[in-house]
């Protein structure tokens, strides 16, 4: 026998419905968004750089146990931590780069978090392989000090005109092989300061020196040696396509610019550097300390330099007008 319906609103087609039936008005395949997920959503490049900076900061923090402890495991936390630090600085630089529709390297910050990216995605895969992966212990610091101090209001200057352009993938290209050459000069730093630490603890006898997880000096010797080649090889890209930007631009292959002159005298300082270890067999700890101490002057005086430069405060702004 039938079952009648109990009394009830009709349904959208007008037929009623059998009471505890599920109305089908009311369910939907593809629910609406939460608002933890359209707050995240929402968040700018700036707030998810703030993500990375504190991910650099765990592990950093996480770095000072295995220090301690003399690597003496094969710990992959610190590399999990730089890897999803990682994910938003790649974020950050997405939504700023869609934003401007260009490569985001205009102003002091973007060049300053560009760094700190090469240097972590080079060690992400370098660090893949398990005996260089506490690379990530030194370079932790490093990431997060460059993160702190991108973060400073002053470096994320406003420049202008702000619209699409597409006619600056040479200057692009000229700041990124110049960047990606700063990623790996800080590297080889690092590199150089793990060489540094394992040849102390092996002259002072130390148990961890034996028991530490660190590869052999002797291979972060050779590790340090092809970071500086690589760094050596991009910045002589990035200063040829430098040349054929500012021929492109001005008429001219040099100009005595503050920033051209920098790149220069890095370009110089890293060649004596390789000379005198291939050459002259300037190696060991006076290699590491070179390597250090190199990429100890690229970081302190980028900044100077950069500030005094008129070709790239006003680069932008001459990209757009050609367009």
């Amino acid at each position: 026998m039938p079952v009648a319906c109990k009394p009830r609103a009709p349904n959208g087609n007008g037929n009623c419905e059998r009471h505890g039936a599920p109305h089908r008005s009311h369910f939907n395949l593809f629910p609406a968004p939460s608002d933890a997920y359209l707050s995240l959503v929402s968040m700018n490049d700036r707030a998810w750089f703030w993500v990375a900076v504190m991910f650099y900061g765990l592990s950093t923090v996480h770095s000072i146990f295995l220090l301690r402890g003399g690597f003496r495991q094969d710990n992959r936390v610190n590399y999990l931590l730089l890897l999803a630090g990682f994910a938003c600085h790649t974020l950050a630089m997405m939504k700023r780069g869609f934003s401007l529709q260009r490569c985001p390297i205009n102003n002091l910050f973007e060049a300053t978090v560009f760094i700190g990216w090469t240097i972590v995605g080079a060690y992400l895969v370098i660090g893949a392989w398990s005996r260089v992966r506490f690379l990530g212990a030194f370079a932790s610091p490093l990431l997060l000090g460059i993160g702190v101090f991108a973060l400073m209001p002053g470096l994320d200057s406003p420049y202008l005109p702000q619209k699409p352009n597409f006619s600056g993938g040479l200057h692009s290209l000229h700041a990124a092989l110049i960047l990606l050459a700063s990623g790996a000069f800080g590297l080889s730093a690092v590199a150089g300061i793990m060489y540094l630490t394992q040849e102390r603890d092996l002259k002072q006898h130390k148990l961890r020196a034996v028991l530490s997880r660190l590869p052999p000096i002797h291979r972060l010797e050779r590790i340090t040696r092809l970071l500086v080649w690589s760094g050596l090889a991009l910045l002589t890209g990035g200063l040829v396509s430098g040349a054929f930007w500012l021929r492109q631009r001005q008429g001219v292959f040099f100009k005595p610019d503050s920033t051209i002159i920098w790149a220069i005298l890095v370009w110089v300082m890293y060649v004596v550097l390789i000379v005198l270890h291939t050459r002259f067999s300037h190696r060991g700890r006076r290699f590491a300390l070179g390597a250090v101490g190199g990429f100890t002057f690229v970081i302190l005086t980028f900044w100077g330099f950069y500030l005094l430069s008129g070709i790239h405060r006003t680069a932008s702004i001459v990209g757009m007008n050609a367009g």
